[in-house]
């Protein structure tokens, strides 16, 4: 074999090797991208079931999705009592203010509480925004502490009544004395409690006592810090409390200066505000914490319907007033029953005292006549722990 022959045959070998390796390669890198594609693609499926997952309550009876309420607010979260607006480009604080009767003030006090405002107005180096909300009187939370109240004194009142009955079987005079003084005065405490009870119970279920709520509004745009690209949600988080708290507590001693009484909302309170701006009709049927338990923050709700909760409130009111009803007719029918047994008992009384007429002197019998008809009734039924009637004034 000649040298012509062998370059050709050596020749021949790389081109085949040649070709293999570039058959080889473009088989690698046919998978490569296969490989890719197919995780792209997982990746896709795990966002998409993400967001099924986050949205599996929103759907619609015939199963169709529905978009969150939230998509709708004009606000992102509630944190640290700041509401988060437009992706944590705006915070806002909101500060109740308890104002003063300004018309009962003395001239002095009138000039102090415009001084003070002008001093508020002159230290000002931020807006402001003034806020009034109009709500319907709620007072179940003080009707429920009342209630609680006079159960206690109930307790007591019966605690008290034990001890002076053993008081008396025992024939401790002193014992019984000071039991009486201090039974009147929890009866009177108790008569005097289920009046401001009653009062207090026919004021709330008046619905057309309103009650207006002021606020102060104040934001903080975290890029008046300057550059924040270089800083962590947290971070930003902190440089606005940290910033509002500031401007809060700045106004709240302006606002002191005016005699006026200020609080910061927490998270909760500022919930409740949102809460009733964004239901003005529906808040005062559903409470903040009734909407939280029936699941409100969809568009679709599959709660009690507002009608059947209606209903049912209104069956729990008769029930409430059927049992005070029977209350107060037992203790009107006790009192028309001790008059009854009152008069008969004078009526016997007046008999004997006829029967002992001829035993006795003419004067002595007028006088007993005159002490029967005179006889109070806590005398004729021996009742000493009779309660008595707390003036008010």
């Amino acid at each position: 074999m000649n040298t012509i022959k062998i370059l050709d045959l050596i020749l021949a070998v790389v081109l085949l090797l040649i070709l293999i390796l570039t058959f080889l390669s473009v088989v690698i890198i046919v998978k490569i991208k296969k490989g890719k594609r197919k995780k792209s693609n997982e990746q896709i499926n795990i966002k998409e079931n993400d967001k099924k997952e986050k949205n599996q309550n929103l759907i619609t009876r015939s199963g169709n999705g529905i978009d969150s309420i939230y998509k709708f607010m004009e606000f992102d979260n509630i944190i640290d009592n700041m509401i988060v607006r437009k992706n944590g480009k705006q915070y806002v604080m909101a500060i109740e203010c308890k104002g003063i009767n300004y018309d009962l003030l003395s001239e002095d006090e009138k000039d102090a509480v415009q001084q003070g405002f002008i001093e508020l107005l002159n230290t000002l180096r931020f807006p402001i925004q003034l806020y009034v909300q109009t709500r319907t009187l709620d007072l179940t939370d003080t009707i429920k502490k009342y209630i609680k109240r006079t159960d206690e004194i109930k307790d007591i009142i019966t605690r008290l009544r034990a001890n002076l009955e053993h008081a008396r079987e025992r024939g401790d005079k002193e014992t019984v004395q000071k039991t009486l003084t201090e039974l009147n005065k929890k009866e009177n405490i108790l008569e005097y409690g289920e009046s401001i009870e009653d009062y207090t119970i026919k004021i709330s279920s008046n619905k057309n006592i309103l009650q207006q709520k002021m606020y102060i509004i104040i934001s903080y745009f975290p890029s008046e810090y300057g550059d924040i690209s270089k800083y962590s949600k947290e971070e930003i988080n902190d440089i606005a409390f940290s910033e509002l708290y500031t401007r809060c507590q700045a106004i709240k001693r302006s606002l002191l200066a005016a005699e006026v009484s200020s609080n910061i909302l927490t998270s909760e309170e500022l919930v409740e505000l949102l809460y009733v701006a964004y239901n003005k009709d529906e808040s005062e049927t559903y409470t903040l914490n009734d909407a939280l338990e029936a699941d409100y923050s969809r568009l679709y709700s599959t709660a009690e319907d507002v009608m059947e909760e209606k209903k049912r409130k209104i069956e729990q009111q008769i029930d409430e007033d059927a049992q005070k009803l029977v209350a107060k007719s037992i203790i009107k029918a006790d009192v028309i029953s001790r008059e009854e047994r009152v008069k008969r008992i004078k009526e016997k009384a007046q008999k004997i005292a006829d029967e002992y007429k001829e035993q006795i002197s003419e004067p002595l019998y007028k006088e007993t006549k005159k002490q029967i008809e005179n006889a109070s009734d806590a005398e004729i039924l021996n009742d000493e722990g009779k309660r008595r009637i707390v003036k008010k004034k």
